[in-house]
């Protein structure tokens, strides 16, 4: 089980526990964290799944064109903005997101 710390948007923080090979979007819902939307279903089509990674061991896997290019559309985006549907919590020691404001 991997353990990462999410900040929700009012400032509050819980430590989540979830297999490594779920998505950190998986990982956030399973974890009944309602204010991430993440509409698509993971699909990488709609960017309701923003988060900034705050904190990391290791190498993130490289963002694709199409999450680089749903990123683009958002005015919060920021260098540690990811798409969690895009990031597997066993590659990159991801350790803390904060979930990113609304657009």
């Amino acid at each position: 089980m991997d353990q990462v710390t999410v900040i929700c948007r009012d400032g509050s923080e819980r430590t989540i526990e979830a297999p490594g090979d779920l998505s950190l979007m998986e990982a956030i819902r399973d974890a009944g964290i309602d204010e991430l939307m993440a509409l698509c279903g993971g699909c990488c089509s709609c960017a309701t799944c923003h988060v900034y990674v705050e904190d990391h061991e290791g190498t993130l896997t490289p963002i694709a064109s199409d999450e680089d290019d749903l990123l683009d559309s958002s005015d919060r985006r920021t260098e540690k903005s990811r798409l969690s549907c895009q990031l597997r919590l066993n590659v990159g020691g991801i350790r803390r997101v904060r979930i990113a404001p609304e657009d």
